[in-house]
């Protein structure tokens, strides 16, 4: 049987690239099921990674990673592909079909993989639009729409299975304040109001702790802090605080690791 309390467990899972390059180290991360979990950290340091983890894009080199108790690197293509029905991606673009409308890009997946009838995924379609606030906007093409509502009209393409959990990838990145008030209300609206387990990663602090029950910070290819929103601010650790304050000096250091300066431009060694 699933787990009752976690839909995403991973346990002393490592991860490094082909190239040799290290971004997980002996992470243990739960996601908790019915909640919003936020997992942050600076920029490069494997948020969009681990969200492919668990989708089964990418393998972990150890360690293991279980959604629903099924160890994704272990499943079947078939397998996989039915669990990932039980998934929903907003990605850090939108990534609409810029070739088909509004109506016809939430469609997408109902026609992909299921057996309704037309009248069905029309009326799912427009309910789809109609939570997220743009069923007058269902004959738009993408070209048409402001990059709030591209981003909205993604979102129900991503609840359009009723997933049981949803992966945003930078939800907020790019929004005007407005639209990013709408956002972060559609997510905690949607995730209550349709049971929903809720994984969102982003780097913007405000935003992410306004709407989380749990969050993770991640850095230097481990977590550094969790806990709720009040325990993450309450944290004292200086890498945690340098983050969550964004403040320019601090043990993450301005320059990414590089030979001596007069090597590179004097062609002298150190």
């Amino acid at each position: 049987m699933p787990n009752s309390d976690n839909i995403v467990q991973i346990n002393n899972m490592s991860f490094q690239h082909e190239n040799g390059r290290v971004v997980f180290d002996n992470v243990d991360l739960l996601i908790p099921r019915g909640k919003v979990t936020a997992v942050m950290g600076p920029s490069g340091t494997g948020k969009t990674t681990l969200l492919r983890l668990i989708g089964g894009q990418l393998t972990p080199t150890y360690g293991s990673i279980a959604v629903e108790d099924k160890r994704i690197h272990q499943l079947s293509t078939k397998e996989l592909y039915q669990l990932r029905k039980r998934m929903g991606m907003l990605f850090q673009t939108g990534g609409l079909f810029t070739h088909l409308n509004v109506f016809e890009n939430v469609a997408f997946p109902l026609r992909e993989h299921t057996y309704l009838s037309n009248s069905m995924i029309h009326t799912l379609v427009l309910l789809k639009l109609q939570m997220v606030g743009l069923r007058g906007a269902h004959h738009l093409m993408p070209s048409e729409l402001s990059g709030g509502m591209a981003r909205r009209v993604a979102l129900a393409r991503a609840i359009a299975l009723d997933p049981e959990l949803i992966m945003y990838d930078e939800p907020f990145t790019g929004q005007d304040p407005i639209s990013m008030g709408v956002l972060v209300k559609l997510i905690r609206t949607l995730n209550d109001a349709l049971g929903l387990t809720s994984i969102i990663v982003s780097h913007d602090v405000e935003e992410a702790l306004s709407i989380s029950d749990y969050v993770y910070i991640i850095s230097d290819k481990k977590i550094i802090g969790h806990g709720t929103p009040k325990d993450v601010l309450a944290n004292p650790a200086p890498q945690l605080q340098q983050f969550i304050k964004g403040l320019p000096d601090g043990p993450v250091p301005f320059h990414y690791p590089a030979k001596p300066i007069a090597e590179d431009f004097l062609g002298e060694s150190a």
